[in-house]
């Protein structure tokens, strides 16, 4: 009798995976295929670009990828946008993971309270901040002389302003499941307050500070709206600026776009691919708990 149950459980998964896999492998292509279309059209000159998009190309010359990196400038704005990235990086990780960790150990009123303003920040659009950021940011540049348009620093600032709800949020939830023991037994033995965050519970925090890289790198890198704000000098431009350059106001130029395009992903894919392995365990530790 249990054999036959054994049977029947081995054919009903058998029956599930075969079900399962063709959806899988249905919705990962239909996943890539906009990644597809801007690869096989970035090799391709404009006659064969029109005459059918699905295609492979007919030669593998990366004489669009030269044209488009010379029309982008593209070690300037590869470089601003490597500083913008890494600058917002540090910022967001090292002060959304002490005001999570204090907001987790004081736990009062006090505390909730400001972990929910937090949480509540991240409900409201960027949309309907542009105008209203743009204007005190030019009040301050205006009655204090401090410059908060048209600068990396400033661009750096705001991320860590938008940026912060999330990281925070993220790191609240992992906090709570490393033992305050740990804490009080490094206090014992002489540890100061400072020592104790960044000797024992920083180095705990790993997968989520991973997971928070991942999740603001992908958005730093790759957000066009804020740059478009707050940069106004070609000097300044960061890749996604850049490549708006492809598209104008009457012609797009869309092989040297898809090439584009292409240079600005591929970075994000290659960090993306170097820390995949952290990213499910640091937002299930840190968003259920």
């Amino acid at each position: 009798m249990k054999t036959t149950v054994l049977v029947r459980e081995d054919r009903l998964l058998a029956l599930k995976h075969a079900l399962l896999n063709p959806l899988v492998i249905l919705l990962c292509t239909v996943y890539l295929f906009p990644a597809y279309i801007i690869l096989v059209n970035s090799f391709k000159n404009r006659a064969e670009l029109y005459e059918n998009i699905l295609s492979l190309p007919a030669s593998l010359s990366f004489q669009y990828y030269t044209n488009a990196m010379n029309r982008m400038n593209f070690s300037s704005a590869l470089l601003n946008s490597l500083l913008v990235t890494v600058c917002s990086l540090v910022c967001i990780v090292v002060l959304a993971s002490m005001c999570a960790w204090m907001l987790v150990r004081t736990n009062n009123r006090l505390s909730k309270s400001i972990f929910m303003v937090f949480v509540a920040t991240m409900l409201i659009p960027f949309q309907t901040l542009m105008m209203p950021l743009m204007q005190e940011m030019s009040g301050i540049k205006r009655n204090l002389g401090i410059p908060m348009v048209d600068t990396l620093g400033a661009l750096v600032y705001m991320n860590l302003g938008f940026g912060a709800s999330m990281a925070v949020f993220l790191y609240h939830g992992f906090v709570k499941s490393i033992p305050r023991s740990l804490e009080e037994a490094a206090t014992i033995d002489g540890c100061t307050t400072f020592g104790v965050f960044w000797r024992i519970v920083f180095p705990m925090l790993k997968p989520v500070t991973v997971t928070v890289m991942v999740l603001d790198v992908i958005w730093i890198w790759n957000d066009y709206l804020l740059p478009s704000l707050v940069l106004t000098s070609k000097a300044n431009r960061t890749i996604p600026l850049s490549t708006a350059s492809f598209f104008g106001e009457f012609t797009i130029q869309w092989n040297m776009a898809m090439a584009g395009l292409m240079l600005t992903i591929i970075p994000v894919i290659i960090f993306y691919l170097c820390a995949q392995k952290y990213i499910i365990k640091g937002v299930a530790a840190g968003a259920v708990k």
